[in-house]
């Protein structure tokens, strides 16, 4: 009607049983309607209703159209996520998004996210081979293997216990391409307040623990390892490359100083996680627990909280060359002057060394070196050699007064250390 031949608007609102000033609105306004009524995903739709939500959905929508030129995973439950970090910067921290309001918003915009397996691989494989080869490499030069790093889960099925987090933890793992940082593993179990973890300084442990339903990694907490990671970053003044795989679990963040490049799965890369590194930190993991089960003498089982110390352990012990070998084996080159991991506070020489010491000052006596015969036999007798069970009590003792006292994660780290030379010593 408004593209046909001329008439007055008094004839139009007679016409249309509505008020001249009504048709005069409509006039006025034509372009932002009929591009409104383009965008609508029902044509016949009449009547635009807007609720409370108008000013979240109008940003969630420009955030979906900006998507897919940054290649990001999008799922009903991004969308919610998105959707609650959205509402907060609009002042409504209290919006829940719901099914119902994804559907319905789902609906007015007519977004369809999801494609066959089939058809999805059709398409994939050679977009995603293509920036395998041209992009990837450019976003490789742009950073020092030092700032590179990837993350992947896993998970451990745990003894059974007079106390668990559930039957299994999902365990969070990031490392850099030189091995030179390993970021303090996230442990995700069932129970949310652990009896074992009342009371201790949670803040300065060498690893942290969540709580979600069965234990799987959630968006919310992925989210809020991306942030602790991205300050972590801020802190050391430094701005890195952070690859991921795809999943619904893994929202993308606009973040100050961490860049997240989802790799695609239909490409020849994987993971570097995969490549070695999960396996081998499983391994110490295993041996680490056998080791605890042998000191114990089978008496019982570890607590989660013994179990997430040999955890932290068993990550101390993946080898920064066997990162750094795990990346390249994944398909992820990188200079060969890589930067050298910070060392240890104990070095290997120096392990040798102390054990060397220990097995010194170890040996059996017959009396104290140097007693003169005939002086006074009333002196305070030599102390014994403790036993195996006093030498664990007292190592037990020390970790419980830390897992209180300790003021930064770095302690644990000298523990554990300290922990592996008495088990070297009680070996020898």
């Amino acid at each position: 009607m408004l593209e046909g031949p001329k008439v007055s608007q008094s004839e139009l609102a007679k016409r249309f049983g509505v008020s001249q000033p009504q048709i005069c609105r409509i006039i006025k306004n034509k372009e932002r309607i009929l591009n409104e009524w383009h965008r609508n995903g029902d044509p016949e739709r009449k009547r635009k209703r807007e609720g409370k939500d108008a000013a979240i959905e109008a940003a969630l929508l420009r955030w979906v159209e900006g998507a897919p030129s940054t290649d990001l995973p999008i799922s009903g439950s991004v969308l919610q996520l998105n959707a609650k970090h959205l509402a907060e910067a609009l002042g409504r921290p209290n919006l829940e998004p719901s099914g119902s309001w994804l559907a319905r918003f789902e609906a007015s915009h007519s977004l369809a996210f999801k494609k066959s397996p089939s058809e999805k691989a059709d398409v994939e494989q050679p977009m995603a081979e293509q920036w395998a080869g041209t992009v990837l490499p450019s976003l490789l030069r742009s950073y020092a293997p030092s700032e590179i790093y990837a993350c992947g889960e896993t998970s451990i099925f745990l003894l059974a216990s007079s106390e668990s987090a559930g039957d299994q933890l999902t365990l969070l793992l990031c490392a850099n391409a030189n091995g030179s940082e390993k970021i303090p593993l996230w442990v995700v179990g069932e129970n949310p307040r652990p009896h074992c973890l009342r009371g201790i300084n949670l803040e300065q442990m060498p690893w942290s623990y969540r709580s979600s339903s069965l234990a799987n990694m959630t968006a919310p907490l992925f989210t809020e390892w991306l942030r602790d990671f991205n300050e972590g970053m801020r802190h050391q003044g430094k701005s890195v490359l952070l690859l991921l795989t795809k999943h619904e679990t893994h929202p993308y963040l606009q973040l100050s100083n961490v860049r997240m490049v989802f790799v695609p799965l239909a490409t020849t890369l994987t993971q570097p996680m995969d490549r070695g590194i999960t396996g081998d930190f499983k391994g110490h993991y295993r041996r680490r627990l056998l080791r605890w089960q042998l000191a114990e003498c089978g008496t019982g089982q570890p607590s989660l909280l013994d179990i997430l110390h040999m955890l932290a352990q068993a990550w101390g012990d993946v080898r920064p060359g066997l990162i750094n070998s795990c990346f390249r084996a994944a398909g992820f080159g990188l200079n060969a002057n890589s930067e050298g991991p910070a060392p240890s506070l104990l070095s290997p020489e120096h392990r040798v060394l102390m054990d060397q010491e220990l097995e010194r000052d170890g040996e059996p006596v017959d009396g104290v070196e140097g007693m003169v015969e005939g002086e006074d036999t009333a002196e305070p007798a030599v102390q014994p050699c403790p036993s195996e069970r006093e030498v664990w009590d007292s190592l037990a003792t020390l970790r419980r007064y830390l897992e209180f006292r300790a003021t930064s994660p770095d302690f644990f780290q000298a523990f554990y250390e300290l922990e592996d030379v008495v088990h070297v010593a009680s070996a020898s």
